[in-house]
């Protein structure tokens, strides 16, 4: 039995799929599980994103996506459709990269999730070098405090609180002076600023007593 779990996170550019591509057009932020690939080639996908009637004509016009559903929850829309675009993530999976999350900014992934033991990585790592723009970003070892069954369970903290957090780090929104506020932060989000707020608040929350425990 192999007793080491690595989670992995990897950055990837230039890929040139429809969430890919979606986001790269609008500038609106996706977040997705991990894709699930059919026999017939297809790809279930299923996604969230700030409600954006851009991002989901732009998806809408796409010819690979097939079958698309939105459905409006307050300031938030969550998708499912179809994809006949194999996303780069699977070059990974088929090496024994266990994704646990992706999420699309401007055009570039993150795909974080874990590989039992170093002889796996090194898999991985070799199907990442084959793969145009993907970057191994960080690794380390995973274990049972993390708690949960996978990498993006190691915090409490949800995507979207993660994408609030992320925003509000890169914006200067904790420096002293700030380097933006509330209302700056949201709208990069496209989201209310009442919105970001609230994530904000939960998201610290989970990361505190994820580093407390």
């Amino acid at each position: 039995m192999i007793e080491e779990c690595l989670a992995v996170e990897f950055r990837v550019t230039g890929d040139d799929c429809p969430l890919a591509v979606a986001t790269r057009a609008t500038g609106v932020p996706v977040d997705c599980e991990p894709p699930q690939h059919r026999d017939d080639g297809n790809e279930l996908l299923r996604f969230g994103a700030p409600h954006s009637d851009a991002l989901a004509e732009t998806l809408d016009a796409d010819e690979r996506i097939r079958y698309l559903h939105r459905a409006v929850d307050g300031d938030r829309d969550e998708y499912r459709c179809l994809s006949k675009h194999p996303c780069a993530v699977h070059e990974l999976t088929n090496a024994g990269f266990m994704a646990e999350s992706l999420s699309y900014r401007d055009g570039e992934e993150r795909h974080v999730g874990a590989v039992v033991g170093h002889d796996v990585l090194r898999g991985v790592l070799e199907a990442a070098g084959e793969t145009v723009g993907v970057r191994l970003e960080r690794v380390y070892p995973l274990g049972p405090e993390s708690g949960g069954s996978g990498a993006t369970r190691r915090w409490d903290v949800t995507p979207a609180q993660e994408a609030a957090l992320r925003a509000a780090l890169d914006m200067g929104y904790f420096t002293v002076p700030r380097g933006a506020t509330a209302s700056d932060v949201a709208d990069e989000l496209g989201i209310s600023k009442s919105a970001f707020l609230e994530r904000l608040r939960r998201g610290q929350d989970g990361l505190l007593r994820g580093a407390l425990r």
